[in-house]
């Protein structure tokens, strides 16, 4: 009877009258009930309605009953990862596999289970075992791809998602499974390819928009990156990883509302999400929003004290103490550039000349390149064989030719890994490889984290340390680390004869504009400060409008500003009782060299405290205007006062905000003394060593000797001051 009933009851399945079917089950359970095919049939009914729970409990049943049930061990597993008892599926899919050793479908969902819970290497075992079964069955070639990615043998998963591809070229798993691949080795344009493909086959696919909008952002195309990062926040709203990467690029487009609103977002949905507070704060810095802002920072110092991610830069402007930027280079360096097996094992290279290697994405129009472009030009050749690894944009600037004139070999590497690179230094044999960008904008520190190279330095880019242990050197000078400060940076210090700071000599300064032309009234006394929007703190600015209150004829003329920060200045600037037009904002300028002689119309240039004017300071004392500083705490904040020390100006340097203020008060009202301040400054120019590029050079070559002589030696990096040589 119990058979003619279980046919009946598969008919009205197939007829789609699954409760009639349920009766059936269900009146043969009331006989039965531990009728095997009853239980799993009705299992898997209830399954097919969305009772998972009841669904589960009738197939575990049934495989109690007949535990050689191999079906039924596969379907119960599969319902137990749909109900997340991982650890409990894993379990019934290996009881399927005991019974089945060649069960496909089993060794699938396992792999599948098994990368639930970052078993990447058995997944990969279970999906090897899964393709040589069913070697025409492309999903096994993507799980196989994917689990390989998860264990980074990118090179194997991108070979495996190719086969999938031959088998059927326009699967979209396959698509974005290599795309991911191809991402993650730099090479952005084929990426953004297979995201289109996956996309051509389904417009709505969340995950291959955001593969699409990762792949545009790295390519530059900020703008369509954002469009796509929203289009794909309309499928998956509240999703934190799209939130945060269209409010990275949302900052790099300079529009600071909407990032700070996005970092904001992604708080509100994941509250600890890796670095949203440092970068909302930021984001609000970068926009002179500062409503709320000193609870933003004792929130993010205590985030960093407690070990969270915080972006090691946002760490230097954030937080007030040295050592928590090193708190927080250190727990960045372990989270996301942790030391790599070494490429140099110790070998003793012997060249005959020192073989120097300059890593950086600044080797064009920027103030990196600006500033160290005469070092390269003079370096001595005949002691030195300098490379340029670049992995910036290309442009056929003025700046990149003449830096692409002063390398021995200069290579575009923008296209490759970090480890390729790495390895492309270790089979230069490079002595001396100099990292030139730290924790910047599209830096690349965890080249430097597989060991190339034998010396490994960090300097000029970033004012701070990296915090890892594969960086032997920083490279500053005597103000910005005294001895009594070593102990914040994780580097051994060498400390340059004058400031570490390089200047070229060879800038032009274009031909000075009217003060009309360059946006500032006829008369009147000019304060400047060309500094980033985010070096402007409340209490410096409180300063600055006590200054435009005892001088009602002067201005304040800072750099060019995107509407909103403009806004929020001026905003600032009515409430403590200044009229906001006493605020000019410069008009961007392309040219280095017109941007140098509209300088010359400034009469006073006001530093920023915590964080100095580093190449904005030197820009401005190269076109004759005295810089007026604060001697700050750390690093950043002592820049400014180590260029005015090699200049011999150091009454120049404050001692505290209230010294600075009167300062230049005085400078204000007494044309004579400002008058004097600029003739010293202008003979120092010209005698001091700061803007001296082939003796900056020297002290330079001579702190790589030092450093490339004790590698030979096999000894262990040291701390040490170059002394000048006649």
């Amino acid at each position: 009877m119990s058979e003619t009933w279980l046919q009946d009851a598969m008919r009205l399945r197939r007829e789609g009258r699954l409760a009639e079917a349920a009766q059936i089950y269900q009146t043969i359970l009331k006989d039965q009930p531990q009728h095997f095919e009853a239980l799993h049939a009705l299992g898997i009914l209830n399954y097919q309605s969305g009772r998972l729970e009841e669904a589960e409990r009738l197939i575990g049943e049934a495989t109690r009953v007949n535990p050689r049930a191999a079906d039924a061990l596969y379907n119960r597993g599969s319902l137990l990862l749909r109900l997340n008892r991982i650890e409990d599926a894993i379990s019934s899919f290996d009881r399927a596999l005991h019974v089945k050793p060649d069960y496909a479908e089993a060794l699938g969902n396992r792999g599948a289970a098994l990368m639930q819970l970052g078993r990447s290497a058995e997944a990969v075992e279970d999906f090897d075992r899964l393709v040589r079964l069913k070697p025409a069955l492309p999903e096994g070639w993507i799980n196989l791809g994917g689990a390989q990615a998860r264990l980074e043998r990118f090179d194997d998963a991108l070979a495996n998602y190719e086969k999938a591809l031959a088998l059927r070229p326009d699967h979209p798993e396959a698509r974005k499974g290599r795309g991911g691949v191809l991402f993650v080795q730099k090479n952005f344009a084929a990426a953004l390819d297979d995201a289109d493909a996956a996309l051509a086959k389904s417009s709505n696919d969340a995950q291959a928009l955001e593969l699409r909008a990762n792949a545009l952002a790295e390519l530059g195309r900020r703008e369509e990156a954002v469009q796509s990062y929203t289009r794909a926040l309309t499928l998956r709203p509240g999703n934190p990883d799209a939130l945060y990467n269209r409010a990275n690029n949302l900052m790099a487009l300079r529009c600071l509302d909407e990032a700070a609103r996005d970092y904001a977002e992604v708080l509100r949905f994941a509250p600890d999400y890796p670095y949203a507070r440092g970068n909302l704060a930021f984001a609000k810095l970068c926009g002179c929003d500062w409503q709320g802002l000193d609870t933003e920072l004792r929130a993010i110092t205590a985030d960093v004290r407690a070990g969270k991610p915080v972006v090691p830069f946002q760490a230097l402007v954030l937080c007030p103490e040295p050592a928590d930027a090193l708190t927080a280079a250190k727990t960045v360096v372990a989270r996301k550039y942790p030391a790599q097996p070494a490429m140099w094992c110790g070998e003793t290279y012997r060249h005959d000349k020192i073989r120097l290697a300059y890593l950086s994405a600044d080797f064009h129009d920027h103030a990196v390149a600006r500033q160290i472009a005469g070092v390269f030009e003079h370096h001595d050749k005949d002691r030195f064989e300098i490379h340029a690894l670049s992995f910036g944009p290309d442009s056929d600037s003025p700046m990149r030719q003449r830096l692409v004139r002063a390398f021995d070999s200069f290579q575009d590497m923008r296209s490759e890994s970090s480890e390729r690179v790495a390895r492309r230094l270790r089979e230069m044999e490079i002595d001396v490889a100099v990292d030139l960008m730290g924790f910047t904008e599209t830096s690349r520190p965890d080249i430097l984290s597989y060991r190339p190279a034998p010396v490994q330095v960090n300097y000029f880019g970033y004012p701070g340390t990296m915090g890892a242990d594969y960086f032997d050197y920083l490279i500053a000078d005597r103000v910005i680390i005294p001895q009594s400060e070593a102990l914040y940076y994780a580097e051994q210090i060498v400390r340059l004869p004058h400031c570490y700071l390089p200047a070229d000599n060879r800038r032009p300064i274009g031909e000075t504009p009217s003060r009309a032309a360059a946006g500032l009234p006829e008369q009147g006394f000019v304060f400047c400060c060309f500094n980033h929007p985010y070096k402007i703190t409340p209490a410096i600015f409180d300063v600055w409008m006590r200054l435009l209150h005892a001088l009602p004829d002067c201005v304040l003329w800072l750099s060019h500003m995107a509407p909103g920060p403009a806004s929020n200045l001026r905003r600032e600037a009515t409430a403590r009782g200044v009229a906001p037009e006493r605020l000019v904002f410069a008009p961007y300028v392309q040219s280095d060299a017109d941007h140098l002689a509209r300088l010359k119309h400034a009469d006073l240039f006001l530093d920023t405290l915590p964080y100095n004017a580093h190449a904005t300071a030197s820009d401005a004392l190269w076109a004759g205007v005295p810089v007026l500083t604060v001697m700050g705490n750390g690093f950043p904040g002592r820049v400014a006062a180590s260029l005015l020390t090699v200049l011999g100006l150091e009454e120049l340097i404050a001692p505290s905000l209230a010294a600075y203020e009167s300062t230049a008060l005085k400078f204000a009202k007494d044309p004579d003394l400002l008058s004097d301040m600029r003739k010293k400054l202008a003979r120092h120019c010209g005698t001091m060593p700061l803007f001296d590029t082939a003796r900056f050079t020297r002290g330079l070559e001579q702190g790589y000797i030092a450093m490339w002589t004790r590698a030979q030696q096999n000894l262990p990096a040291t701390s040490f001051s170059v002394e000048e040589h006649p």
